[in-house]
């Protein structure tokens, strides 16, 4: 995706619109416990206003119900918490669709942080189909939210001259304030560009794809197979080698003929499993099971534990890669030129169940591979072993990353101006 970033326009005594991702965790008290998202898009912030621009700022937090305000999920704790990074005062408009008047104060280098977008149902433009809803009454709702969505995009757009996308973690979503309002932009002759983050996310998930160094080894983990069957579609086109971990790879396991006593499976998806063995073995991609395993006999921390091999005991449960299958991965990963990594190994919450995790994670760590981290719990899983500044790209967007690697079409990307 060769898109335009802010740096190829000028920007200078214009409005900047820029979506960004503050999706932050917050505790009870509504402080910030991981500001790992707002530093990630200062980078483009501060550019912005140095460039002389006064910068209107929007993104959604959480899931509210989409009819108004609601407290918990308000983003004036992260305005504030903005304004500390920056140095400056960061104005805070308390409707993201009626803020004409903060937008119009603004002046160059000054910022405006707009509330919540998904506070209106508009922002994602879904209509639900109620019970005892008719198909005709389904349509006319259906329409009336896309109608909705576009009055959004286009009052979001009305307040910039320019707009900027740095949320590569809703890339993958066509709502209001990531492609929708593109269309309104860029019908009133504004440019529509990445920020630095989201030209990062590119670059690096793009070279993955399009020009890989090789040997190209994906680690794929995470609890089930089914989230993950069109992302190993794809990387068997593109791999040399996957690599396998997870609950996911008990449904694997199975299909093989192996006994898994309680641990995860997909019954449902047996012959899938078969199918995409059969499929990596066509393609001539080594396709990496565990070779042991920690079983437990309860999903708890303080259960008893064994390691077995690739037959679990009746009773007892896998819930992470044993020590051989630690060592084996390693080695894999250690002749890797290209790393794609998504989804843990094994539980990793629980401490005695996140050898396997933190195992890889060094072996990542050490390796001289360009390592792409993608998905929340894989980025969680790095960021708690201490090792996150030895890999090359942590990516903001784990559903964007996965779709991108799948090959899909990412909306919030796809509206921005070519280059």
């Amino acid at each position: 995706m060769n898109k335009k970033t802010v740096k190829d326009i000028c920007v200078k005594g214009k409005k900047v619109v820029m979506r960004v991702d503050f999706n932050v965790p917050l505790n009870d008290q509504l402080q910030i416990t991981d500001d790992t998202r707002v530093l990630a898009a200062l980078p483009t912030i501060k550019y912005v206003l140095e460039q002389g621009a006064a910068l209107v700022l929007m993104s959604h937090l959480g899931r509210p119900s989409g009819k108004g305000y609601e407290k918990d999920f308000s983003l004036k704790p992260v305005a504030d918490y903005l304004a500390t990074k920056l140095g400056k005062p960061v104005a805070f408009a308390a409707d993201c669709q009626k803020a004409d008047a903060e937008v119009a104060a603004l002046k160059p280098g000054q910022v405006l942080m707009l509330e919540n977008t998904r506070f209106y149902a508009a922002e994602e433009g879904k209509a639900k189909q109620k019970e005892g809803m008719s198909d005709e009454e389904y349509a006319v709702k259906k329409a009336e939210m896309k109608k909705a969505k576009a009055a959004m995009a286009e009052k979001l757009a009305s307040y910039g001259d320019v707009y900027v996308n740095d949320a590569f973690g809703t890339a993958h979503r066509d709502h209001a304030s990531t492609a929708s309002i593109c269309k309104y932009m860029k019908a009133k002759g504004g440019s529509c560009v990445a920020g630095f983050l989201m030209q990062k996310e590119l670059d690096y998930l793009g070279n993955a794809v399009e020009s890989p160094k090789r040997p190209f080894v994906a680690i794929i983990g995470g609890a089930k197979v089914s989230g993950k069957l069109e992302v190993l579609g794809s990387l068997m086109k593109k791999v040399n080698t996957i690599l396998i971990g997870g609950g996911m790879a008990y449904t694997f396991l199975k299909a093989m003929g192996h006994d898994i006593g309680k641990s995860l499976c997909e019954d449902d998806l047996l012959d899938t499993a078969e199918e995409t063995l059969a499929a990596a073995k066509a393609a001539g991609v080594k396709f990496m099971l565990p070779l042991d395993n920690i079983a437990a006999d309860a999903f708890d921390n303080d259960a008893k534990t064994q390691i077995v091999g690739n037959d679990i005991p009746a009773g007892w449960m896998a819930l992470d890669i044993g020590p051989k299958t630690v060592a084996a991965y390693a080695a894999e990963i250690a002749g890797a030129k290209t790393i794609v990594w998504n989804g843990p190994m094994g539980c990793f919450e629980m401490p005695k169940f996140a050898g396997g995790t933190m195992g890889v994670c060094k072996a990542v760590a050490d390796s001289s591979a360009v390592s792409i981290i993608g998905g929340g719990d894989s980025v969680s899983a790095v960021n708690q072993s201490g090792l996150a500044d030895k890999m090359s790209h942590i990516s903001t967007g784990g559903g964007a990353s996965l779709e991108f690697l799948e090959g899909k079409v990412l909306p919030g990307c796809d509206a921005l101006d070519d280059k």
